[in-house]
């Protein structure tokens, strides 16, 4: 699998296979709802104070968003390195925002 940064798009392993995230407008919008954010700022405090949770709601969503739903709806189970997808999250948020 190749990702392309062009696009936004990070790569992650996830149970030995690298996956694809990307932050679409969709994703961020899953995010937002799913911790009641109604607008960007309140999002970027929010991301601020993140738990495990958190790190795996958001990476679920950035999946989906990367085309990669199939093993988004598992994930609380996939076998993830903690410090690999908050590296993930942030190089995606950085590439979708910025990008």
């Amino acid at each position: 699998m190749s990702v392309n940064g062009a696009r936004g798009e990070v790569g992650l392993r996830i149970g030995g296979v690298e996956r694809r995230l990307c932050l679409t407008l969709g994703a961020l919008a899953e995010i937002e709802t799913a911790f009641g954010c109604t607008e960007l700022s309140e999002l970027n405090v929010r991301i601020r104070t993140w738990c495990a949770r958190d790190l795996v709601t958001v990476v679920g969503a950035l999946l989906r968003g990367g085309g990669e739903a199939e093993i988004a709806d598992g994930i609380e189970a996939a076998d993830l390195a903690p410090g690999a997808a908050a590296k993930a999250v942030a190089e995606a948020f950085r590439l979708g925002l910025l990008g």
